[in-house]
């Protein structure tokens, strides 16, 4: 039942016109966006050039997060596959099929496009361009197309251990999440995860989870509003907070560095790497590996053995870097066995929620 209750929340939401590790998983660090000269018409349209686009949400390239980590991916094929890459940055949600089209119409050979909101627009181009392979990050196939693949992850499991990270650290007993909008499933995957795993290993921990009250146009681009409410969570006993919505999530995360002896938790990707405001604070991130996923799926569309569907990206937390001395044997030795629980599905995560 849940996994036809996924299919049916994705399906629905993609229709809706505002809804736009093994153990010790590494994922190679983000680097930092650089506009590249774009491809021309000519040099794209040539069997013997490989070019790659990719189309972001609203949420920018440089948001040291989701955006940033899926062109990592596309800049690592730039360096070991010799591809020819650009960007598009998304500043309407209504410009999304006309991105699209500026680098399909140019004869790239992949586009990349990032976020749920993108579903739509992508499906559309995938119909439009049957020679042209598209990626969907965080965009869940109910129907698969033979030049679409979507790049999805289990958020419910990267969240999980992250509440199970946080539930073990707590000195007060309270914690707390500081999220983007519920329109997005993932964002509610890692939300419903983080208070599971937190459950798991602590029953009489307290947990404040916020979203942001605002649509996809403002969820993830508001890192005033993640300060505001995780200093409103500390203020009310959190002493571990996760912020997880782009650069609202990072304005969680640096305002938790602000005070003394807190612990904050990143998301999608090492953020250790990305955050520098936050390592006071920032004991781990809850990952989803985006960007060996956009490479490999970049690679298997170059190699001619492109999957159609949902290709299942991995999830784990990143190292404690700084952190790792204070993090006990016994805490890591729970954090791997509840990590192989998960991959076995032994653990409910709470997502999809019953109601």
């Amino acid at each position: 039942m849940k996994k036809l209750y996924l299919i049916l929340v994705f399906a629905l939401l993609a229709s809706m016109l505002l809804v736009a590790c093994q153990p010790k998983a590494t994922e190679a660090p983000v680097q930092e966006p650089t506009k590249v000269p774009e491809p021309t018409e000519e040099s794209c349209s040539s069997p013997d050039v490989f070019c790659v686009g990719l189309v972001t949400d609203v949420g920018e390239i440089d948001d040291k997060s989701f955006n940033q980590s899926a062109w990592g991916g596309v800049q690592q094929a730039a360096d070991e596959l010799g591809a020819k890459i650009n960007y598009i940055e998304t500043k309407d949600a209504k410009d999304y099929g006309a991105n699209i089209d500026l680098f399909a119409k140019d004869g790239y050979d992949v586009i990349v496009t990032v976020g749920f909101a993108l579903g739509e627009a992508t499906g559309m181009a995938a119909d439009q361009y049957p020679d042209i392979k598209f990626i969907g990050v965080d965009q869940f196939q109910g129907e698969a197309k033979p030049n679409l693949s979507g790049l999805i992850f289990p958020e419910d499991k990267s969240g999980y251990m992250a509440g199970a990270l946080a539930g073990m650290l707590t000195k007060s007993n309270v914690i707390a999440a500081v999220l983007g909008t519920d329109l997005v499933p993932p964002v509610v995957a890692f939300k419903e995860g983080y208070e599971a795993g937190a459950a798991y290993v602590n029953p009489d921990v307290k947990i404040i989870s916020t979203y942001h009250p605002g649509g996809l146009d403002v969820a993830f681009t508001d890192p005033e509003w993640g300060a505001t409410t995780a200093k409103q969570a500390i203020d009310n006993g959190a002493d571990v907070v996760f912020g997880a919505g782009g650069k609202t999530g990072n304005g969680a995360l640096i305002e938790v560095a602000s005070h003394d002896g807190l612990y904050c938790i990143g998301v999608d990707t090492d953020q250790w790497g990305t955050v520098p405001e936050a390592h006071p604070c920032l004991v781990s991130s809850a990952m989803k590996l985006i960007t060996p996923g956009v490479f490999n799926l970049v690679k298997m569309a170059k190699d001619g053995n492109f999957p159609s569907g949902n290709y299942i990206g991995e999830f784990g937390l990143a190292p404690f870097h700084d952190f790792d001395s204070q993090i006990s044997q016994e805490i890591k030795d729970k954090l791997a066995q509840i990590r192989q629980d998960l991959l076995d599905d032994k653990l409910d995560t709470g997502f999809p929620p019953e109601d």
